[in-house]
């Protein structure tokens, strides 16, 4: 994953010096930024992963994630000092994928960085093959050799994670998935107590944005102490 650009905003001086050095000698080119302003500047399509500190003024992470998410579906890791289930659910429902909590080690950084990288590139939404299914669940329509998701006929803008749990689910209607193999398929990771908040964030961002009426025929249930279907 060496050359890929990463996109980061602190307005601490020291955290961005850190993260540059460290990401340069990973390989990886850098932009930086010292406010969410800023970070809206100079984010272009150009650009692999964005990481956005969450408490910054004027401008804080969710809202920036919030405003990249309109036009770029690039993966975004939040850096924070809050640890609360409640701040990482606002983190996932403004489009965030990953969270690392300060402070946090060399290593802790630079393992969820590669993971993500991997996710997307290797995993997820820009691989290099991409194949030509299209699968249709009623009024949705999604075209793998675009990533592109339609509802009746619109495009509709998710992140990789959103796309991948919806494209797990289409490709298998009728199956249910249980929220542990649901991350364990979509992130690639080992399992963990606090995945399945992380799984239902994301479902619940995916039916808001497919404008998802429970009275229609086509939706993603939930079926209470299995998982997850699409019908």
């Amino acid at each position: 994953m060496e050359g890929k650009k990463i996109l980061f905003a602190d307005d601490d001086p020291e955290i961005r010096e850190a993260l540059r050095l460290l990401l340069n000698c990973e390989g990886y080119e850098t932009v930086e930024a010292a406010s969410g302003e800023e970070a809206l500047l100079l984010m272009d399509h150009t650009v692999d992963l964005v990481i956005l500190d969450v408490m910054m003024p004027k401008m804080n992470g969710y809202t920036i994630c919030a405003e990249i998410r309109k036009r770029y579906t690039v993966p975004i890791l939040f850096l924070t000092a809050k640890s609360q289930d409640s701040d990482k659910t606002m983190g996932f429902s403004a489009g965030g994928d990953d969270y690392l909590v300060k402070p946090f080690s060399y290593n802790e950084l630079m393992n969820r960085v590669k993971a993500i990288l991997r996710r997307y590139y290797v995993y997820g939404a820009k691989t290099s093959e991409p194949s030509s299914k299209i699968y249709c669940c009623g009024n949705i329509e999604i075209d793998t050799s675009r990533c592109l998701v339609k509802v009746d006929g619109e495009e509709v803008v998710l992140t990789d994670i959103e796309y991948r749990i919806l494209l797990l689910l289409a490709s298998n209607q009728k199956r249910i998935y249980s929220a542990q193999s649901i991350y364990e398929l979509v992130w690639n990771e080992p399992y963990t107590y606090s995945s399945t908040n992380n799984v239902m964030v994301h479902i619940r961002n995916i039916r808001r944005k497919l404008g998802d009426d429970p009275q229609n025929s086509h939706t993603i249930r939930n079926v209470w102490g299995k998982g997850y279907r699409i019908e």
